[in-house]
């Protein structure tokens, strides 16, 4: 979890015991208050330790010192910040990542927060580098009964030295808010299937009631009154029943300002129903509700920083599994705008139930925009690899501003194309349109199919296939489920619709 590194901040100091962390530049200059700080024998060590090491001062490269003579601190660890071209353009969350990346068994380290010229030592950058730190320190390990030797400390205490405290730890209860949001995230992801279905994941998110947020949660009564009946399809192979669940988060100076929306995709398993998938990997489709994961842990950031915004986060929870009750390829069920769809292939599930929670969320809150995630097609896999989300929008502004928010927190988005040409692909012969569109464009029609269903709002949605499970290890994710979206998101609404 985020809370086994803890991150206090104070003047500058150096530590008994525990580790100790400076930064240097790609000619190992360190600070003339740092060097005052540690002593001239200090610096004359890394010197000859980075000369025997061939170290070279790459960004975030480090050099790892055992009680070194002259501290208290059982070890000293060396951060190069690069060159001083590359200073302006340091990413502090990975920073933070790296920083605790080599903390070993220490329980306690304090960071001399301050660099070569041309690096930011402000609150906001300290407050960066204790959210990465944190994001790295995760793991999910509920369920080992043995730990390995190997493991790090339950706990650590990460000081960061800085020279403004009072106004990092102001900058830190956003990036603490965020840190846990993410790793609410994570763990819903990581959680077993037969821990985390469709109830059970019900019941996770209404521990946001803690935080203020209302929650209400819609059964399978409720929804087949509404005329849910394109989610309840998904769903009704299994012996798990279905849920949405809506949350709001009323943090505008007006409860009558229109609230922006985020709907996720909880899948929280996919067999595939009918149309089963192949044996090989299908372990992974216990996380196919990253989308809705996502949901559940930005309301927490939003909720848990007091932003200053209206918010409804929807999620649609269900189960496919391929009983004698499943749905079946040929079967046409009448989704809740009225629409019929006709469905070809019961993998191609999230779709539908996308279509249920977005069509009820624009039509009962009439919100500022909706974006939904969802782990929806592998296509776009094979599109883009897991370095990047597909972007589809129905809005220019929504994702140019979705563009930036990618580039501000490096989790990265790609726009993709939507057109009428695209329709063609997902008519139906009996039905009003058809749950899939066949293999080529599998990303693009899947997203063309749920803007049936948004009518004029402005719409985002966000193809998590590959960022939301199973993404390469970073400096601040080390762990299979990545919690990707819940910086982005939020830092959308941090810019652009708080007020």
């Amino acid at each position: 979890m985020s809370d086994r590194i803890k991150v206090a901040f104070s003047n500058p100091a150096l530590p008994a015991g525990g580790a100790l962390v400076i930064f240097v530049g790609d000619d190992l200059s360190i600070p003339e208050s740092v060097r005052a700080l540690v002593g001239k024998g200090v610096v004359e060590t890394v010197a000859r330790a980075a000369a025997a090491e061939g170290f070279k001062g790459k960004a975030n490269a480090g050099l790892t010192l055992l009680a070194p003579a002259g501290l208290q601190a059982d070890r000293l660890v060396v951060i190069s910040v690069g060159s001083a071209k590359d200073r302006g353009a340091t990413n502090y969350v990975d920073l933070g990542g790296a920083i605790a990346g080599r903390l070993g068994s220490s329980k306690a380290a304090m960071v001399i927060f301050e660099g070569p010229a041309g690096w930011r030592t402000d609150a906001a950058a300290a407050a960066d580098l204790a959210l990465g730190a944190q994001l790295r320190a995760y793991r999910f390990d509920a369920y080992k009964t043995k730990k390995g030797d190997d493991q790090p400390p339950e706990s650590v205490m990460l000081t960061i030295g800085v020279a403004d405290p009072a106004a990092a730890r102001r900058a830190a209860k956003t990036s603490t808010a965020i840190a846990e949001g993410v790793s609410l995230a994570r763990t819903l992801v990581n959680e077993p299937p037969n821990v985390l279905y469709p109830e059970a994941f019900a019941r996770r998110a209404e521990a946001l009631t803690k935080l203020g947020v209302e929650i209400e949660i819609l059964d399978e009564k409720k929804l087949e009154k509404i005329g849910m009946r394109a989610l309840l399809g998904v769903g009704q192979g299994s012996v798990r029943d279905s849920r949405v669940v809506i949350m709001r988060w009323n943090g505008a100076k007006s409860s009558k300002s229109k609230p922006v929306a985020f709907i996720g995709k909880g899948v929280t398993f996919d067999t595939g129903g009918i149309s089963i998938k192949p044996a090989a990997g299908m372990e992974d489709m216990k996380g196919d509700m990253a989308g809705a994961a996502c949901v559940v842990g930005l309301m927490h950031a939003l909720a848990a920083r007091k932003a200053k915004v209206n918010v409804i986060g929807a999620i649609g929870l269900v189960e496919n599994m391929p009983d004698g009750n499943a749905q079946r390829p040929g079967d046409i069920v009448t989704s809740l705008s009225g629409q019929t769809i006709e469905i070809i292939n019961t993998d191609a599930e999230g779709r539908l139930v996308l279509a249920d929670v977005l069509w009820y969320v624009q039509d009962k809150y009439k919100p500022t925009f909706m974006i939904d995630l969802a782990t929806l097609t592998g296509a776009v896999l094979v599109a883009l690899g897991q370095e990047n989300a597909g972007l589809f929008s129905n809005d220019d502004t929504l994702a140019e501003r979705l563009a930036a928010a990618s580039k501000a927190t490096g989790e990265g988005v790609w726009r993709l194309p939507l057109s009428p040409g695209y329709d063609k692909m997902i008519d139906s012969k009996f039905a009003d349109v058809k749950n899939t569109g066949g293999r080529h464009a599998g990303s693009i029609t899947a997203a063309q199919f749920l803007k049936r269903f948004v009518n004029d709002t402005p719409w985002a949605h966000l193809d998590i296939a590959g960022t939301g499970m199973g993404s390469p290890s970073s400096e601040i994710s080390r762990g299979w489920a990545s919690g990707w979206g819940v910086r982005l998101l939020d830092r959308l609404v941090a810019d652009h619709y708080e007020g």
